[in-house]
């Protein structure tokens, strides 16, 4: 399987890690960090040094109860983040669901839009929907994200029930309006959005039942990083959930991320890259030496 992005046809045949640029001040693990331009582009270089194969710029917080940012706010950030990870060597993906953001960065050259409303956000009247903006690109790739609610409030109110036909009907629905427009399967991408309005159970039942998703025919992408689910299934009491410390959240990711590859997602979106390539590197090694003994 493959990935048509606006440069690069990406290899989905040995999973991908997407590495995590959070360029805000409030995002829920590394709010802040990367907040200035200098801090940003060292990043996205010491990423790409640890092996990551894609990099993901965001200039919005998505964490639980975040407000929107206006769009002047976010393209400020963004745009000179992209500007440089645009050389060096990688896919370059942006996370944000605004439409004149989309174009913005598609117009310098980034291949990917990763967007947590599945292009489904509804902008001021008379403006381009971010379905129209993807549309009318050539190639650049894009992610479609189970989101229920929203991101102020997903998590005060979320799913019922039984979430992976949920997800799944959602996703196949949100594919299907996006072919109708002329987007070819090919730059299509999938994101059951773990933690996105869903109980700790629920998510790890989408990990237990994710491989169900590929009956879709996209390639899964997959993001536990440092997720509060990991920190409630990893303490022994729920009052430290909320204060774990982000370098304790580390290894119960990278096990997620290793598990998601296992239940067939292609690509995983990651804080930790260099740990994470070590351990997918280990996986290769057993899954290799599996298939010499047939």
């Amino acid at each position: 399987m493959h990935w048509q992005t606006s440069r690069y046809v990406v290899d989905l045949t040995t999973p991908r890690v997407m590495g995590i640029v959070n360029v805000t001040p409030d995002s829920f693990s590394d709010g802040g960090w990367y907040v200035s331009h200098e801090a940003a582009l060292e990043h996205c270089d010491q990423l790409v040094k640890n092996g990551a194969d894609i990099l993901d710029i965001g200039g919005e917080s998505t964490r639980p109860g975040a407000l929107p940012l206006p769009v002047d706010e976010e393209l400020s950030r963004v745009l000179p983040v992209v500007r440089h990870a645009v050389t060096l060597g990688v896919p370059v993906s942006v996370d944000t669901y605004k439409p004149q953001v989309m174009q913005a960065v598609l117009d310098l050259g980034a291949d990917i839009i990763n967007d947590v409303w599945a292009l489904r956000w509804i902008p001021p009247s008379g403006s381009r929907t971010g379905r129209e903006v993807v549309a009318s690109h050539s190639a650049c790739g894009v992610c479609l994200m189970h989101m229920h609610r929203e991101p102020a409030t997903m998590q005060a109110v979320p799913m019922e029930g039984d979430v992976l036909p949920q997800v799944l009907s959602f996703l196949e629905l949100l594919t299907q309006n996006l072919r109708v427009l002329g987007v070819d399967r090919s730059r299509i991408c999938v994101d059951p959005g773990i933690g996105f309005g869903k109980t700790v159970p629920q998510n790890f039942a989408l990990l237990a039942r994710q491989s169900q998703l590929l009956s879709l025919g996209y390639p899964l992408l997959v993001g536990w990083s440092r997720k509060s689910s990991l920190a409630a299934v990893t303490q022994r009491s729920l009052a430290t959930v909320a204060t774990l410390d982000i370098a304790e959240r580390m290894v119960p990711s990278v096990a997620a991320a290793i598990l998601a590859v296992q239940h067939g997602a292609s690509i995983v979106r990651v804080h930790d890259v260099k740990e994470t390539v070590q351990a997918l590197r280990v996986l290769a090694a057993m899954q290799s030496q599996g298939s010499n003994a047939k």
